[in-house]
């Protein structure tokens, strides 16, 4: 079994708020992953707020989060264990997110032990 980062992204800060019903979706699809108990980390939400985020790059050059580079952001994830990342592709296939135009990037952790 394999770890899997699924990394939410959305590109209108407006949806970064989800109404009661979105909410809803999104708390029945995380409880179906933890019902097959591949849920390994819940994750968080990641503020997307001015000043709850900084970049930090070479030369100790400091910039506001990553919102003046990029027109999307990360505004959460959850980590999953399954066989394979098309499993994990899979789970992230029924997120809700894509209702809104966002998107989900699943990545492999590399776990050092």
């Amino acid at each position: 079994m394999k770890d899997f980062a699924l990394l939410f992204r959305l590109t209108d800060i407006a949806d970064f708020r989800p109404s009661p019903q979105q909410m809803e979706e999104r708390m029945n699809w995380l409880a179906g992953i933890a019902a097959q108990n591949k849920l390994v980390d819940k994750g968080n939400t990641l503020i997307p707020a001015p000043g709850s985020a900084k970049t930090v790059k070479p030369g100790n050059i400091v910039t506001d989060g990553p919102y003046t580079e990029i027109k999307e952001f990360i505004s959460g994830y959850i980590v999953v264990r399954t066989t394979d990342i098309e499993e994990a592709v899979a789970i992230a296939k029924e997120n809700p997110i894509f209702k809104i135009g966002g998107s989900i990037e699943v990545r492999e952790v590399l776990k050092r032990e």
